[in-house]
């Protein structure tokens, strides 16, 4: 494994752990969230299913809900990870999400 693949992997996990730590916040009769190698599943009440994984041979973080997917590459200059489509930061993306499917406002919050 290269360093550059080692870097993502420490950054991604770093990323992953801090979400991880806010859903698991969460009523578990709103959102239930686990973790299991790299990857974070989110269940909804209602049984909506939101999946939030590394991949690491592109290095991105990827989100998927529904239908719809994001593709995060992480920005050096803010420390943020940035949809490659310019859709916005992981963490507003996914807390519109959860605002959405919760039916409140959800923002998560920061490094």
């Amino acid at each position: 494994m290269s360093n550059r693949d080692q870097e993502f992997l420490r950054l991604a996990d770093d990323e992953m752990r801090r979400l991880l730590a806010q859903l698991d916040e969460f009523d578990p009769d709103e959102l239930e969230a686990d973790a299991s190698e790299g990857v974070i599943k989110m269940v909804f009440g209602d049984g909506a299913v939101c999946v939030l994984n590394r991949q690491t041979a592109a290095h991105q973080i990827w989100l998927a809900e529904g239908a719809s997917a994001w593709h995060f590459e992480r920005n050096t200059e803010t420390g943020g990870w940035e949809d490659t489509k310019g859709r916005g930061e992981l963490r507003t993306v996914l807390g519109g999400i959860l605002s959405r499917r919760l039916g409140r406002e959800v923002a998560l919050a920061g490094r």
